[in-house]
């Protein structure tokens, strides 16, 4: 048996039946691996920002973030499950994340509170641009049901980027 034969016979078990063409699959599964790669990135970052922030607005830059990395985290297991429901296959690792996140790392020994927030301000805006970019791609292959979640997820986004803009202004900014 020839090394395609034998791929597309392990793949078999996992193809979910849906109403989807294989591109359409292809297509939604790679934009959703994507932004699911890149929200497990922005939830360690939040974290890490979490666990190590500092100064006189500490405890309340420290609930925010915890609620933040709480609402992100929330995003994980239904993107996956959308790829599986709509046929595909979504990510396995660690490295499979570290190959598709678009979401930088930031592994500084210190960063200031206020260089933090504008981070995480500026990462959850891109990610709510990709998701928009991925909303157009479920909704122009029909898959009514991850446009929908994409729109929640986008209204969620918008909301962490608001309450990081304005914790972070100084002034009449």
């Amino acid at each position: 048996m020839d090394e395609q034969a034998l791929k597309t016979r392990r793949l078999a078990q996992l193809r979910t039946p849906t109403g989807l063409t294989t591109e359409a699959t292809q297509d939604i599964s790679g934009a959703l691996n994507a932004l699911l790669a890149d929200v497990f990135a922005l939830y360690l970052k939040t974290k890490n920002f979490h666990w190590h922030m500092s100064g006189p607005h500490f405890r309340d830059y420290h609930l925010m973030l915890d609620d933040q990395g709480d609402q992100i985290i929330a995003m994980t297991d239904p993107i996956a499950e959308r790829v599986r429901k709509v046929g595909g296959t979504t990510l396995r690792s660690i490295g499979q994340i570290r190959t598709l996140q678009r979401v930088l790392d930031n592994d500084a020994d210190y960063v200031s509170p206020e260089d933090m927030l504008a981070e995480l301000r500026d990462d959850n805006a891109d990610l709510a641009q990709r998701m928009r970019a991925a909303h157009t791609t479920t909704s122009d292959l029909g898959d009514v049901a991850t446009t929908s979640l994409l729109e929640n997820w986008i209204d969620e986004t918008e909301r962490r980027v608001w309450f990081l803009f304005e914790i972070s202004r100084r002034g009449n900014v």
